[in-house]
Parts: structure tokens; sequence; C-alpha cells
């Protein structure tokens, strides 16, 4: 594959993000412009909105999950950006993970100077049924078709991988957890708890009503039962899954010779690579996604780096497998390796490659079109030393990654950043 560059050096100097959740109360705009907000006060010397020269706004499905589409144009009016250039972009959960290329682009040919990138989507105001609907249609059309829905799919995927690998259940269990233990430490996540603060409170629950208590002595026990984890679509079970979440993110991107201007932290993209993929009926293994392997040899082959190289790396756990599954492709893990890492405690906070210290999209939220930037939201924090409690604790640490995936495995996205 030909080595790229970009045309010049392009940095993110402000980021933000609002909490991720289900808002009745909130719409839309209501979130970006939180986000929006955040994002202009991270600019160490101070920003003004009227610099920004472009907008570049992922959106998946809002027009199906309330009825509403052409977001682009207007967030930038409610921004006040208009009438300056805004660009929706769709890549099912992967969309505002290419909103950040597109910016990138934009930069490095030196058409602007300064653009904002970012995304949104709006999930609470359609039923659990309606949301699966909507998420559906970023599967290939036979999929559809013949009811595949993503739980169904990645129970598909993690069935192979066990009999492939010989991984089970208790596998994913250990990934929940620790994905859990992060999230308290995140104030933007959706579900703030680690598994054992949801077990003792199912337990006070029960006894508060007077029934039988469970015998459970440990998170392993607790996700062992089905009447606390019930199962999805097998072998997922009900935390194995991310939740319905509404939110927003977004990032201020600049030509990295002006960065200075704005911030004495500027974080700079040394690698950005982007994958698509077949559906199911073409692809060469259920275990392994053919775009993540193409967006990492890009990003890997653009930076100079190898898999080793990267401290740590927030990936698309939409459910637990797909930690599992993305860890490998991107080379940090052998084939058939990363369950045991995980159950070494190697993707811990405190671990040698900690992985979603944010909590993920299993603890955190995923709000489909907002989730590509929010992930380079943590990998920010991170390397800015700004995450607080959740802060990876490594000498010099200065080079971080992001993967992001949409659909069944046709779209994806791996994104370097390195603080110099």
């Amino acid at each position: 594959m030909k080595k790229r560059k970009l045309g010049r050096g392009v940095s993110v100097i402000g980021a933000g993000m609002t909490k991720f959740g289900m808002f009745k109360n909130k719409d839309s705009k209501d979130l970006f412009a939180e986000a929006f907000n955040e994002t202009i006060a991270s600019v160490d010397k101070g920003f003004d909105p009227n610099d920004i020269e472009a907008l570049y706004l992922g959106n998946f499905s809002n027009d199906f999950f309330v009825h509403q589409a052409h977001w682009a144009p207007i967030i930038s009016d409610l921004i006040g950006l208009a009438p300056k250039p805004a660009t929706r972009t769709e890549g099912a959960c992967a969309s505002s993970a290419l909103a950040f290329r597109e910016g990138v682009f934009a930069i490095a040919s030196g058409f602007y100077d300064i653009v904002l990138v970012g995304g949104v989507e709006e999930m609470s105001k359609t039923s659990t049924e309606g949301v699966a609907e909507g998420l559906a249609l970023a599967t290939v059309p036979y999929e559809g078709k013949v009811g595949f829905t993503f739980p169904g799919v990645f129970g598909v995927i993690a069935t192979a991988y066990f009999a492939k690998y010989g991984a089970c259940h208790r596998d994913l269990m250990n990934i929940t957890i620790k994905s859990h233990n992060n999230a308290p430490f995140n104030p933007k996540a959706q579900i703030p708890f680690t598994v054992k603060q949801m077990m003792d409170a199912k337990i006070e629950r029960i006894k508060s009503k007077g029934r039988p208590v469970p015998q459970w002595q440990n998170e392993i026990d607790f996700l062992s039962d089905p009447s606390a984890n019930p199962p999805v679509a097998w072998p997922m079970h009900l935390y194995d899954c991310c939740p319905i979440s509404d939110g927003a993110s977004c990032m201020i991107l600049a030509a990295e010779d002006i960065a200075k201007n704005f911030t004495d932290k500027p974080l700079n993209v040394i690698g950005i690579g982007q994958g698509s993929g077949r559906g199911f009926h073409a692809a060469e293994s259920l275990t392994s996604f053919e775009a993540t392997k193409n967006a990492a040899k890009e990003a890997y082959g653009m930076s100079g780096l190898k898999p080793e190289d990267i401290q740590f790396s927030e990936v698309h756990d939409c459910f637990s497998i797909a930690e599992l599954i993305h860890t490998e492709d991107l080379g940090f893990f052998k084939p058939g390796e990363g369950y045991k890492a995980v159950r070494d405690g190697v993707t811990r906070l405190d671990g040698p490659m900690p992985i979603n210290t944010s909590g993920g999209l299993k603890s955190k939220g995923h709000p489909v079109g907002a989730t590509g930037t929010s992930q380079l939201v943590e990998v920010w924090k991170q390397l800015r030393n700004e995450a607080g409690e959740r802060q990876v604790k490594k000498k010099d640490l200065r080079i971080g990654a992001a993967h992001n995936l949409g659909g069944t495995g046709g779209t994806c996205t791996f994104t370097i950043l390195e603080r110099r």
C-alpha cells in the first residue's frame, strides 16, 4: 500500500462534548450548542468562532429518529456560521469520524486554515424497537431484510470467535467489568457505575421489596445470572450491549503552522486511515473486519508507527465482543489472544495497553453520529493530561488513537494523534 502523507500538518486546538444520555427535554440543537460552547472554551489562548471557515458534521439517522434531515446547515445556522459551507457526513456509527477526516483533508489541501468538525444524534425520542429499526438501516440490505439487527450480528461474531479460539462468555464479562470500572471517572458517561455498584444497587432494590436476595458474591456471579443479565441475542447479554443515547461532540482543527497561536498544547494528526468492508455473504472471516485492517494499515503507514507504539486507544465497543475483535485487527494483540490479554489486565486503565479509558461506548454511551469525535475528545483529554481520575499514568504519554466502526463493518476509521 502506498504510504500517504498530508499536504500540510493538521492540529486539534479545541475539543468538547455533552454528557451522553437520554434527554427527553433536549433536542439535537440543544446538544450541539452545549458541545460547541465547551469546545470554544477549551481553546487555551481564546478563540473567535468567526475564524471557523467551514463545518463538517456527522449524523447517521436523525432523518429516521426525529424525522428531520439536512443537519449540517441547521447546525451552521444555530452556531452562527452561516453562510459558510456546511457538509454532513454519514457512515453509520462512523459518521463524525468521517467528518473529522474530511476536515483534516480540507486543511491539508490548503483550502481552509480552521474548520469545525463534530457530530450529533438524538435517539431517545423513539421506542427501543424504533431505534433497532433505525440502526438496522446500516446493515447490508439482505441482512436487514431477514431481520438481522446488530445484536444478532455481533452474536454471530461472538459465537464464531468462541468456536475458533476457545473463548467463552466469561471473557466478554471481563471486558464489560473493565469498561464499567473506567466509567465512574468520566463525568460525561451515560452509565457512570461499576458492575459491582449496579449489582449492589439491585440487591438493595430486591431487599426493599422483601424478595429473596440472590447469592451474588462478585461481578461474575451477577453477570452470569440471566435474571440480572438476560440474553439479547446469544451469546450477547444485556450488559454486553451499549445503551441508547443522545449527545454531541466536536473539535476545532487548524493548520499546524498556526496552531500555536491558539494553544501551547496542540495535538497533531499523524496517522489517519479509512477502510470499507463487505457484508457477511462475502466476508473472508467472521472474526475479523477487513475495513479495520485497511484503516489501520493506512494510519500506521502514514505515521510510520507500529501497533506497539500506540500507548492507549479508544475502540468501537458497541458490543463487548467488538472491542475484542478490534484490538486484534488493530494489531494490539495477535488473533485469538485478545481475550487472554483482557483476562490478564493488559487493557485496564493501569495496564500496559489501556483500552476505552472513557468507559467506551458500552458505558459512556453511543449517540451514533457523535461517537467518532467523542472518542477523539477522549484522546485529546488524555494526551493533554486533563482526564482527571481516569488519566493514563504513563511517562511521556504522547501517542493515542481512536478506532470507529460503522454498520456491520462497512465503514471504519483509525486515527492517531500525537502530542509533541
